[in-house]
């Protein structure tokens, strides 16, 4: 280009206007139909009712199927035009309309609609066509589910073992198979145990001279109960002047035999197990959680527990204790479940599948959902969507997910709209802003620092 056309150039550019030999120099590309069907010609054209088609010419930008046709007259154009901004986002801004070296012009940027540099602005038919929602940020109770194989065990509160505390023989067993359902009071087995028949003796002899010299009927009595005779032979006692050579033993607790290690005729000693009882109405299920997850895991917290056995049961059940050390080959935590078993379906030792509703227990969380946050390993970001086509990335910090949702710990407040489809497409129309004026701002400062 030689030196005297630069002029008529820089005119033009800062008049922004388009002279009759530059009108008769542009190129028409093609002519498309005035209602923007899917409609074209390579050359001049009518629509059925007459109506002509309109010309695309090489310096415009071409409406795809389905845009409107730019309106004569915008709300927009009724305001008052601040300024005009470079089509491509560079930071270089005109008081008076001009194009850039491509040809392309200036954008008026009106009252009202001035931008920050972290925000980016679309139009709204694109934000329409590009399929963008936005989801209020709310408060929310998130549920995270922690799941972990666990075994069933008996109520360690309800093990009783039934033993003697002296020497004697099994003359009867009325608990004579293991699994057998027993109540409080029912007789176990029948006795005969000579220091039990010589304390009852002693103690009767006590009752019958309590009135010819020292009292020893407290200390008597006090003996049968060290042996642990039931209180029912001690009131017959009271009543009978003959002692039971034979004693029923009663079950102390209701439950289930869950071993018997006695017969019929024989001698059993002091402290030996004969019976193991427990109740089977409420078991507990202990889960291996992983060490990431033990946090999460809150007293109190509900629980699901499934059992392969009846693959179409959930048994609910809550938290009651987590262990205090860790498995040291799986780096696992033992947590108690407690789950209710009234029809005794669930069998000791069965193995089970655990669902821990973590969170649950913690309250209501501001809270997005999962699809707003977009993650690129070293930072989060959701889209707030500002108004009129006004959108803002911005930085915040996640806590815990469950359901769809994820908590926002940092960043963001109750109310505010967040895009959750097609954020990246804005997440990358704000990341070019942010490039091109890099790239301007390194130009500007290596041009400046050239002497």
């Amino acid at each position: 280009m030689g030196a005297g056309q630069w002029p008529a150039l820089g005119g033009d550019l800062r008049a922004g206007t388009t002279t009759a030999s530059e009108t008769q120099s542009r190129r028409v590309l093609y002519w498309r139909d005035p209602d923007s069907k899917p409609a074209f010609s390579a050359s001049a054209a009518k629509t059925e009712d007459g109506r002509s088609f309109v010309a695309v010419y090489d310096d415009q930008e071409p409406l795809l199927p389905g845009d409107k046709p730019p309106e004569k007259a915008t709300k927009s154009s009724e305001k008052r035009i601040l300024y005009y901004r470079n089509p491509m986002g560079l930071p270089d801004t005109s008081s008076v309309p001009k194009k850039d070296w491509m040809g392309m012009d200036y954008i008026p940027v009106y009252e009202g609609e001035v931008e920050d540099g972290s925000t980016v602005r679309v139009n709204l038919d694109r934000v329409q066509r590009s399929g963008v929602r936005t989801e209020s940020a709310k408060l929310r109770s998130i549920v995270r589910p922690v799941r972990a194989p666990g075994v069933a065990k008996p109520d360690e509160r309800t093990l009783r073992t039934i033993t003697l505390r002296a020497d004697g023989f099994i003359d009867a067993l009325y608990a004579n198979e293991t699994g057998l359902h027993v109540k409080t009071g029912d007789p176990l087995f029948r006795v005969y145990s000579p220091q039990m028949v010589s304390a009852q003796v002693d103690y009767r002899t006590a009752v019958t001279n309590a009135g010819q010299g020292p009292r020893s009927e407290p200390g008597a009595l006090q003996r049968l109960r060290n042996l642990d005779v039931p209180e029912s032979i001690i009131e017959g006692l009271r009543a009978s002047t003959n002692p039971t050579m034979s004693i029923d033993w009663p079950s102390p607790v209701t439950g289930v035999v869950m071993k018997k290690d006695v017969v019929v005729g024989q001698m059993v000693r002091s402290g030996q197990e004969m019976f193991r009882l427990t109740d089977l109405s409420t078991i507990w299920v202990i889960a291996d959680v992983a060490e990431q997850d033990i946090g999460l895991v809150k007293i109190g917290a509900p629980a699901k527990v499934s059992f392969r056995a009846f693959p179409d049961q959930t048994f609910e059940g809550r938290v009651t204790f987590v262990l205090h050390e860790l498995e040291m080959a799986t780096r696992t935590a033992k947590v108690r479940i407690e789950v209710a078993n009234p029809d005794h379906r669930i069998k000791h030792e069965m193995f089970a599948d655990v669902e821990i509703n973590a969170g649950a227990s913690d309250g209501e969380r501001l809270a997005v959902p999962v699809s707003a946050v977009i993650d690129s390993g070293n930072r989060q970001v959701v889209i707030v969507e500002r108004g009129e086509g006004l959108f803002e990335p911005r930085p915040v910090k996640q806590g815990l997910r469950g359901e769809g949702f994820v908590e926002i710990r940092e960043g963001l407040k109750v109310g505010e709209k967040v895009v959750v489809a097609a954020n990246f497409l804005i997440d990358a129309e704000s990341n070019l802003k942010a490039a091109l004026k890099g790239f301007t701002q390194d130009g500007a400062n290596a041009a400046e620092a050239k002497p």
